[in-house]
Parts: C-alpha cells; structure tokens; sequence
C-alpha cells in the first residue's frame, strides 16, 4: 500500500486511489457530529451559490457552513460542532459548503473512492482503508481555506499514515502543537462568537465516531454517506 501526503486545491488534483480529503478544522469534525446528531444525508459543495440554489429548490433543507470562517448570511448554522450540538437534526439534509473541506472534494476528480477525513473518526478511517486495502492511498490537507498547510489537517495525515504502516503516534503532543501552533485562534477572546474555544476540544475529541463519510453521486450531486466500520 503507498501512502502519499498531498497538500491543498493542489494535492487534491493530484490525489488518486483511495482518497480522504481532511479539514480537521472544522468542515469533516463539523459533519461528523451532524451525522452522530440525527443528519439523515450531507450534500457537500464548493460554491456558495449551489448551497442557496439548493435550499431555494429544497426550503426544507439546512444551511450548514462558512466563509473566512463566519456564518454566511442565511444559513442555519456556521461550521461549527457546538452548534449542531445542541439542536434536533433528526432527519434532516443539510447542504454544507466551507473554504477548505468542500473544496477538497469538488476538485479530487482523479480519485477513485473519497473519504473525509478528521480525528474524531481517525480509526474509523484507518479501518476502513485496512478492509480495502488499496494500492493507493491519498491524504489531502486541505489546510487553512486552501491558502496555506496547517498544523491539524497534517498532523491527521501523519497519525493515518503512521497506523497504516504500524509505526507510533504520540496524539498529546500532537494536540499540544496544535493549540500552540494553528489552533491558538479557537482561544482568541475576539473570536469566540463564530471559532469557540468548545470547538478545538469537539475537533479532536479522538476516535469519537465509528463511522466514515464516502462520498457518493446520485444525479451528478455529490453527498456524504455514512459507512460504519
């Protein structure tokens, strides 16, 4: 199995086999937890005039997303765990657009499977890829709004691959590098209102869920599915 870490719009072009896009921060923590909230299905997209169009043609669908990292206007929720948390998402669909995770996948068209990728499903993901056991395996870090790698989404790729090859991770100083590094924003007082300080700990709260997200077409329409291992 060769395992390649890929970076950004780039890495996402480039990636082929079995590819998991990464966004730990916060696009794949935040549609995990919509999932493990009762989210029946996640229609992932890059452009933010597909997400209005969506909700247009479909009023009964939720607004889930961000641009530089704030709540769209007109969305029900940002892009944000502890939001979802604390509201009744049984059975709904959600159209999720972000700056870095969505990207990812609307550009990934050498791929032949696509993963999300993030902690709280890590092992999930690893599994998943054992059970497969492609040739090929493309980690894609999307980083910050595609511009720019980031600590989180690169250390993701590192832990993936690690396991895959049977090698250690140390995850505590994973995560104290984080917070000191591309995470110290979550603990900005300034930006509390849209980056919580709740979210870097639901972001990698390790191994929460048993599940991966596959994205799957229907119509030419991308959306998550969710595939417990």
């Amino acid at each position: 199995m060769d395992v390649e870490i890929l970076q950004l719009l780039d890495g996402a072009r480039k990636a082929q086999g079995l590819t998991v896009i990464i966004d730990v921060f916060r696009a794949f923590s935040t549609a995990c937890y919509a999932f493990g909230n009762g989210v029946q299905r996640i229609y992932p997209v890059g452009d933010l005039e597909k997400a209005y169009q969506l909700k247009q043609q479909n009023p009964e669908f939720i607004l889930v997303g961000e641009r530089n990292e704030q709540k769209p206007e007109g969305f029900d929720f940002g892009n944000s765990p502890s939001q979802l948390l604390t509201s009744n998402l049984v059975g709904k669909t959600m159209v999720h657009t972000t700056s870095s995770g969505t990207q990812g996948i609307a550009n990934a068209t050498k791929a032949d499977e696509i993963l999300t990728g993030s902690f709280v499903n890590a092992q999930a993901i690893i599994n998943y890829i054992r059970k497969q056991n492609p040739e090929k395996v493309s980690l894609v870090c999307m980083g910050y709004s595609c511009l720019y790698p980031t600590d989180e989404d690169t250390l993701l790729a590192v832990y993936i691959k690690n396991e895959l090859e049977g090698k250690p991770n140390d995850f505590a100083a994973m995560v104290e590098q984080i917070r000191k590094g591309d995470g110290a924003r979550f603990f900005a007082p300034e930006k509390q209102e849209w980056a919580p300080t709740a979210d870097f700990d639901l972001c990698l709260s390790l191994n929460r869920f048993n599940f991966v997200l596959k994205v799957e077409q229907e119509s030419g329409v991308n959306y998550l599915k969710k595939v417990t291992v």
